[in-house]
């Protein structure tokens, strides 16, 4: 195929936009964010389910507590009716009756107090881990949010380097001869379509040309288009090519 060495340079310029599309394209479909943002949610989700354990054990503990203090309440009234009646009743039977049972009530008050300490040092400590959960689970959501919203803005940097790539490539495109842009669309589908020779070394694949491969580009004229041995790319001639 003959094509001018303005033309075939072009194609150059095509590869690179090509490739400054690609790589657009791959930073909008993945964000360096997005693998942090996966495992956070997979934290966040765990982090959640530890602290819905934590919420429901000291849910327990202060319904433990309430009826704690509804016993307690129930000793106590119980207590000063007996202490009422003692009071009052002139059978020494009677007082001997209600004196054991204020004892008793006295020792029962005892014990749910102690009990009463017990869940409310147990209540404490719930809430510290709870509070901690929470604070576990908040900087989880921050640095989610935070670097949720950093993703969608390289992902719009992204788009708009990709739509410039793609406006740029359309227009070079559209001054290159059908012909030879058809030629460079069928090496394009297989690896990258043209390159600069420099220094004797295709700059689409670094392979360095040597031999016949070298003769065979000597000989060419300006205006063949020659093509890489090795990656099949257009070898674009210039005055660094080394020939």
């Amino acid at each position: 195929m003959k094509a001018s060495p303005a033309d075939q340079l072009r194609l150059v310029e095509i590869a690179e936009l090509d490739a400054a599309a690609h790589q657009a394209e791959h930073a909008r479909q993945n964000p360096p964010q997005a693998a942090r943002v996966k495992e956070l949610l997979a934290e966040r989700q765990a982090q959640s389910g530890e602290l819905a354990r934590l919420l429901g054990i000291r849910d327990d503990a202060k319904a433990e507590l309430a009826r704690i203090e509804a016993d307690v309440a129930v000793v106590d009234a119980r207590a000063e009716r007996d202490a009422g009646r003692l009071t009052a009743t002139t059978s020494a039977k009677d007082a001997q009756g209600l004196e054991h049972e204020i004892a008793s009530l006295a020792r029962r008050k005892t014990a749910l107090e102690d009990a009463e300490l017990e869940v409310m040092e147990r209540l404490e400590s719930l809430d510290s881990d709870v509070a901690a959960q929470e604070a576990l689970v908040a900087a989880t959501n921050e640095e989610g949010s935070r670097l949720s919203a950093e993703g969608k803005a390289a992902v719009a940097e992204a788009a708009t380097r990709l739509e410039a790539a793609q406006r740029d490539r359309a227009a070079v495109a559209g001054s290159v001869s059908a012909e030879l842009l058809a030629m460079y669309e069928r090496i394009a589908a297989r690896g990258i379509g043209a390159g600069v020779l420099r220094r004797q070394t295709c700059e689409a694949c670094r392979m360095v040309l040597s031999g016949n491969d070298l003769q065979r580009v000597r000989k060419a004229a300006a205006d063949d288009v020659v093509t890489c041995p090795e990656c099949g790319a257009v070898l674009v001639r210039t005055d660094e090519s080394g020939l």
